[in-house]
């Protein structure tokens, strides 16, 4: 869809299928990377775990103020999801089951089976007011094969936002059964209508079992700077390591100074870019009202329930495009096969003046 919407060549066309965005980064941020260009020690291989200031700024960062975090316990990778396959190829055995939500990005999916892992899917249920995890599913996911869960939240692509009882389920299970917590924040901090953060390593026992997996690319909107990190126990950290050098190597060099300089700045630049986030989200929310779409409670898209209106998703975002003008995803194989019932909408790079008049496109091209 990207491709084709390239191909296009056409400036009505609304850009809603990749996730882009088009808020700047932090100005401070950017002029770092061009000061580095000229630092020869941005230049090099080593240290191979990234520069020891963005270690720090990671460590401070997901520490929040209310407990020590050792800059020893944090790797630089070279983007998020290159930390969770680097997590998952020193954590998991062939056929070990990994518990994810559904509907979730493919990306993630596909990096369990390329780790080796079976993935196991617990569902998120839609409803006019939003996701919520189904905690009977999230235990019927969990047998003695189970080693790890995998979650995100803000979610992807369904903006599904795991509330405190959900969390503490999450934890039970983990307690209960001795597994791993594998936590993608790539968006945890874009969040809407006044939700929190939810840590998950405040949790009773989850400290020593949970790995932190973040990314510049969201929340910093550093996408082309390839920088993400892991937090890990220290019982894991250097099986991650020597992982994370034999895959890629090393990180962007240029880049590690500016996106330790992007979380140094605290949280007032994300809660910026969250609000203006928020606007768009409510735009389309209200250019669609009446159709099956799921209200996300963060990150940077939704999903339409295109089935209900009569179409799959591969045939919804062909229509979409030729009829409606729009970009969109099918979200086939994201997840089980209902997730070949939804299209999904990112909003993180179109205006809300763009937005504007975007539910009579999908009217015309869907009803």
């Amino acid at each position: 869809m990207g491709d084709a919407a390239d191909g296009a060549a056409d400036p009505g066309l609304l850009r809603l299928e990749n996730l882009d965005t088009d808020i700047r980064p932090l100005a401070a941020a950017t002029e770092a990377t061009r000061v580095a260009i000229d630092d020869d020690d941005a230049n090099s291989y080593l240290p191979f775990p990234g520069h020891e200031r963005l270690r720090r700024a990671v460590a401070a960062h997901v520490a929040r103020g209310v407990r020590e975090i050792d800059w020893r316990q944090t790797l630089i990778t070279a983007g998020g999801l290159n930390g969770i396959l680097n997590v998952l190829l020193a954590t998991l055995e062939p056929g070990d089951e990994v518990v994810l939500t559904d509907p979730i990005y493919a990306g993630l999916l596909n990096r369990v089976r390329v780790a080796g892992g079976v993935p196991r899917l617990a569902r998120l249920e839609p409803s006019a007011a939003g996701w919520s995890l189904d905690l009977d599913s999230l235990r019927a996911t969990v047998n003695d094969r189970t080693r790890m869960l995998l979650m995100m939240s803000p979610s992807m692509p369904s903006g599904s936002v795991l509330d405190r009882e959900a969390w503490d389920a999450v934890a039970g299970l983990c307690r209960e059964r001795d597994l791993l917590l594998v936590v993608d924040t790539a968006m945890e901090r874009i969040l809407f209508d006044g939700r929190e953060v939810i840590d998950p390593l405040t949790l009773d026992g989850m400290a020593e079992r949970t790995v932190i997996v973040g990314s510049a690319s969201k929340e910093l909107r550093m996408i082309g700077w390839r920088v993400g990190w892991i937090v890990a126990p220290p019982a894991l950290v250097d099986d991650i390591g020597l992982v994370c050098i034999s895959n890629v190597v090393c990180q962007v060099g240029i880049a590690q100074t500016a996106v330790a300089v992007a979380l140094e700045a605290g949280d007032d630049d994300v809660a910026a870019a969250t609000a203006e986030w928020q606007r768009r989200r409510d735009v389309i929310l209200s250019e669609l009202e009446g159709l099956p779409v799921i209200p996300p409670h963060g990150g940077w898209s939704m999903l339409l329930d295109v089935r209900a209106l009569g179409h799959g998703a591969d045939e919804a975002s062909e229509r979409l495009f030729r009829l409606g003008r729009v970009a969109a995803t099918p979200m086939t194989n994201w997840g089980s096969e209902r997730a070949g019932n939804y299209v999904r909408f990112v909003f993180a790079n179109e205006s809300c003046a763009r937005l504007r008049g975007f539910g009579d496109r999908v009217r015309a091209a869907l009803l």
